[in-house]
């Protein structure tokens, strides 16, 4: 069945702000640590936007005061819809995890009852208050005032790394379906990631497999399940963190062949790395990529090409010194189908 396209008017231009990793990082320098004489990108006010993401990595440990410090955060944050997904440091987000960890990462703070609290606010009022709609596993849609709908798959999950939370081992696919499951995989997958053109974001907390995941060692860690479900669901944006020295953006050309065989993480025809003006971006609080419709540039083709973006804020030693990142795309108007 086609795809219905709208035309280059109806076409909504729709800008998101990008963070991740701040790990209970605030917008004011003086509360990051010691003076700086060069400011971060990452203080107040942040650029505006339609939708901001936040793709995990809210704290250091998953504190309850540590989430407070985020929403504070991003109650600062001027933009129509906040929506946030947990990360493998957000330990009190996974349930599961804590009955099992949380002692041991814990210690005397340790509370059984800490994950249902957790949830409570990120769930309730505190996060109402902020304007903050935290986002489980899966697919999900939201009408923004512009007449434009964003359909965003998210997760939190990423392959076991230092036995932290929100964890999967990499011989499971959590993201492809058991018939398209990654050969030689266990297929786990009780969300996994639409087919094209189901979807126009997705936002994971760690990276695909060999796309800006690579980390201060040269070790490629991001997960080939993500990758070929990627492949599958072609959105235009594609954002995650997780791996601080990864922080960047590239666009990736889908190779047009069908294949899924064994060489399928093969079948990326080219990735362009994005450049970044370092002397703009503390000036303007962000790095800015517009590959709307109506960009000058090199607009996005919806269905061959994919924006990824790392937008970790922490670096290598925790420090939040690296720039949010502003993306103008296209949505469709809600009545498009």
């Amino acid at each position: 069945m086609p795809v219905p396209t709208p035309s280059l008017q109806q076409r909504i231009k729709t800008r998101f702000l990008i963070i991740s990793d701040t790990h209970s990082a605030q917008l004011d320098l003086q509360e990051n640590g010691p003076r700086v004489t060069t400011p971060f990108p990452f203080r107040k006010p942040l650029p505006r936007a339609d939708v901001l993401l936040h793709c995990g990595d809210l704290t250091k440990i998953g504190h309850l005061d540590e989430y407070r410090k985020t929403l504070d955060m991003l109650g600062e944050c001027d933009a129509e819809l906040k929506l946030v997904i947990a990360g493998n440091h957000d330990i009190s987000l996974d349930e599961e995890y804590y009955r099992r960890e949380g002692m041991r990462m814990h210690r005397h703070a340790f509370d059984p009852k800490m994950p249902k609290q957790a949830r409570d606010m990120w769930m309730g009022e505190e996060a109402r208050r902020a304007g903050v709609t935290y986002l489980d596993e899966g697919s999900h849609a939201f009408a923004l005032k512009s007449g434009a709908k964003l359909r965003i798959y998210v997760s939190p999950y990423q392959p076991e790394f230092c036995d932290w939370a929100f964890p999967y081992e990499r011989g499971e696919d959590r993201f492809n379906p058991p018939d398209k499951v990654t050969p030689g995989a266990t297929s786990i997958a009780k969300n996994p990631v639409p087919d094209f053109p189901q979807i126009d974001v997705m936002m994971t907390h760690g990276p695909p497999l060999g796309r800006l995941d690579k980390t201060f060692r040269g070790e490629e860690v991001g997960c080939e399940h993500l990758l070929r479900a990627a492949r599958r669901c072609k959105p235009r944006l594609y954002c995650f963190g997780h791996i601080h020295e990864g922080w960047g953006a590239e666009r990736v050309l889908w190779d047009p062949s069908e294949s899924l065989d064994q060489d399928w993480c093969k079948h990326i025809a080219q990735a362009e790395p994005i450049a970044v003006d370092y002397g703009r971006i503390v000036q303007e609080r962000a790095v800015h990529v517009d590959i709307s419709s109506f960009s000058a540039v090199q607009p996005l083709e919806f269905g061959r090409e994919t924006l990824m973006v790392n937008a970790s804020i922490m670096n290598l030693m925790y420090q939040p010194q690296q720039s949010p990142w502003v993306i103008d795309v296209d949505l469709w108007p809600a009545d498009n189908g």
